[in-house]
């Protein structure tokens, strides 16, 4: 496919895939400009990586940074962590360095706002990373690692920890750890001064629901968890003064007619705080709630086509407008354009062929 020049208003799309080898044929990070206006994605770019199956942009959107989700890196095992820097012109990605994730399966990478530490989870090893960023991008060993222990009621599952996801709060004071294996979320304080996480609390699951992947009400006074297993997604009244999780609601993300197989992956909620959108890998839909305002609370909407077999993600752009999903067995990704009053999805008919995606980030080019 011909790289296409990046246009003034285009949106930037960044793109992580499943590869194996991470060959020139076969890159696994790709680059792609958005119009906001049609949903038509076109490539900008891409860059050798293995496996960088979850991405996330530093606050200054000029630094980048990957997961490589595998059991071994450079001859030891466990995945790894990788850096770039974006070119100012094109956003184009360029490797800065690595490090090892100190785990098997890294899966999860998180960066603070003030960008000088990223947080990941490998979910092979059950356990939490913390690694510094140094002034320009490159990261630096992990400065602490802390390992999760237990199990739960799904013995092909959970028979031990399996961190799925960190997510740090909007004071920037905490980081929320998903663990799939234990059925919790653990709540770390985040201390910056020696780079170190301290137990703060713990919300416990129903045994066997798998807890995946968390995020905050742009208020921040909510947040929801969409959990594997079980295919539910739980709202919070989060309490940021004391790091604690307060259960509201729990709620399916499968149509009441389903019955075959399936698991819960991405959760977001739009920009405007007034639509939740969950993904589901089996029934293949993107399920929709309105948020209530006031509480919290969820009401059903909808389910809609995921457009193709396995959304494993899926992101919004920054204007609520647009809508890409990920995914990963049809190694497509499908365009929709939100309704503003409803929140409901219509394809905007632009379908990217891309191998085995499984992240996608969007982001408003500000340079």
């Amino acid at each position: 496919m011909t790289e296409a020049a990046r246009r003034p208003d285009d949106l930037i799309v960044f793109v992580g895939t499943y590869n194996t080898q991470g060959t020139k044929s076969d890159n696994g990070l790709y680059l792609y400009y958005l119009d906001l206006s049609t949903g038509a994605l076109r490539l900008g770019g891409a860059a050798r990586s293995l496996n960088p199956s979850f991405l996330t942009v530093d606050p200054t959107q000029r630094f980048l940074y990957t997961v490589n989700e595998t059991m071994q890196w450079d001859g030891q095992t466990g995945g790894g962590v990788s850096a770039y820097s974006l070119d100012p012109q094109t956003a184009e990605p360029m490797l800065l360095n690595q490090q090892p994730s100190k785990g098997g399966a890294p899966c999860y990478i998180s960066i603070d706002t003030a960008r000088r530490f990223a947080f990941l989870v490998n979910y092979g090893q059950g356990n939490v990373i913390m690694l510094p960023i140094l002034p320009d991008g490159r990261l630096a060993p992990a400065s602490d690692a802390i390992q999760h222990h237990g199990s739960s009621a799904n013995p092909r599952r959970q028979e031990g920890p399996h961190t799925h996801s960190i997510v740090l709060d909007p004071s920037q004071q905490f980081a929320l750890v998903s663990d799939l294996g234990t059925d919790t979320v653990t709540v770390y304080a985040i201390d910056y001064e020696h780079g170190k996480l301290t137990y703060r609390s713990q919300w416990k699951a129903q045994p066997g629901a798998g807890p995946r992947h968390l995020t905050f009400h742009p208020n921040g006074h909510f947040a929801y968890l969409i959990q594997e297993v079980n295919s539910t997604i739980t709202a919070f009244a989060y309490h940021s003064e004391t790091g604690t999780l307060e259960e509201l609601q729990t709620v399916s993300a499968l149509p009441k007619d389903f019955h075959g197989e399936s698991t819960g992956a991405e959760v977001r909620v739009s920009p405007s705080g007034k639509f939740l959108y969950g993904s589901n890998r089996g029934d293949d839909s993107i399920v929709q709630y309105t948020i209530d305002e006031a509480t919290g609370k969820l009401m059903y909407v909808a389910h809609h086509s995921s457009g193709g077999r396995t959304p494993r993600n899926f992101t919004i752009d920054p204007t609520g407008t647009i809508m890409l999903v990920a995914n990963q067995d049809t190694s497509n990704i499908v365009s929709y354009h939100i309704d503003e009053q409803t929140g409901r999805l219509q394809p905007t008919g632009n379908i990217t062929q891309v191998n085995r995606p499984v992240c996608v980030r969007i982001i408003r080019w500000q340079l």
